[in-house]
């Protein structure tokens, strides 16, 4: 999965969460449902385990494309390829790409994974029993669902939107930072054919979501993320702040952190991730069940994320 990819011996650099004008498009947050996004972290739940070669795999797929369906998007494609693991085996991979206001030249890239852990690997009584992910993967997942569905019910924003569901986040054995070869397949595999999508221009930003369910949610800006989009860093957590100040951490973490976002900085996409790395001792173990989520921190994400793509 996620992995720290580098320690910083300075000092973590702190926000300022600076006020923004506000937009005079008015943007209907309050439609953002936290309930309804737990009903699809419900449903996934039910394709454990949600990991490549696995029959939970194509019922996700399925799924996503459901229910993007039924949303305003111009199209849903997907992008389906092949990558093998260490050992040589192929693996078959599907990126699903919905695209909103499909003309507009003005694009950003939001983003989340599907494909979960295949195995709780960090349970010390279960170790090779199935990893549920509620929160690692599936509430990234909903979040992205459930803002599908409220963006088909407003008015449009500016700029045109490009929800990415991510395959392979979790490496090519699906044991994600349980594996010291990880590598996610998904996304870099995206940015060699970023032509396809963007041929004239690329996408102004992109947003990265993951694990964003937690009860106690604690959301702190990661260093890659500030370097590479620091005045969207600031816009997003400024509006957050606004909505539930304990969820929104000024202060980055002392660490970097790899994710599918990297492969989008890498191209020369300024990106930024929203986790909550921290969420022990649940994390990849048989106890990340739905029970650990919560509608208000889902809610708070969500909302969040409206007021952003909808602000200056």
């Amino acid at each position: 999965m996620k992995h720290f990819r580098q320690q910083f011996t300075a000092v973590a650099a702190v926000l300022v969460l600076a006020a923004q004008p506000a937009r005079a498009a008015e943007v209907q947050s309050e439609l953002w449902d936290g309930k309804l996004a737990l009903g699809h972290i419900a449903d996934l739940l039910q394709f454990t385990p949600r990991a490549m070669e696995h029959p939970g795999h194509q019922q996700t797929i399925d799924y996503i494309k459901s229910a993007m369906a039924k949303s305003s998007a111009d199209m849903v494609v997907t992008q389906s390829f092949v990558a093998n693991n260490d050992d040589g085996k192929p693996l078959h991979l599907t990126n699903i790409i919905a695209r909103f206001q499909a003309k507009n030249p003005r694009r950003i890239i939001v983003a989340t994974h599907y494909d979960s852990i295949v195995k709780a690997y960090r349970d010390s009584k279960t170790p090779d029993a199935p990893m549920p992910g509620a929160n690692n993967s599936s509430s990234g997942v909903a979040l992205l669902l459930e803002t599908a569905r409220v963006l088909s019910l407003s008015q449009k924003p500016d700029v045109g939107i490009d929800m990415i569901f991510f395959d392979g986040e979790e490496g090519p054995k699906s044991l994600g930072a349980g594996d010291p070869t990880w590598h996610p397949l998904g996304s870099p595999y995206f940015v060699t054919h970023l032509k396809d999508y963007y041929p004239a221009r690329l996408p102004e930003k992109a947003i990265d979501f993951d694990m964003v369910c937690d009860k106690d949610l604690k959301l702190q800006p990661e260093p890659s993320s500030i370097q590479s989009a620091r005045s969207e860093v600031t816009k997003f957590w400024t509006i957050g702040n606004k909505i539930a100040p304990s969820a929104f951490v000024g202060r980055s973490t002392p660490y970097a952190i790899s994710d599918d976002h990297s492969a989008l900085q890498e191209a020369g996409i300024p990106s930024f991730l929203v986790i909550d790395f921290d969420y022990e001792p649940y994390f990849n173990t048989t106890q990340d069940t739905i029970d650990k989520c919560s509608v208000d921190s889902l809610q708070t994400v969500g909302r969040t994320l409206l007021q952003y793509l909808y602000g200056p």
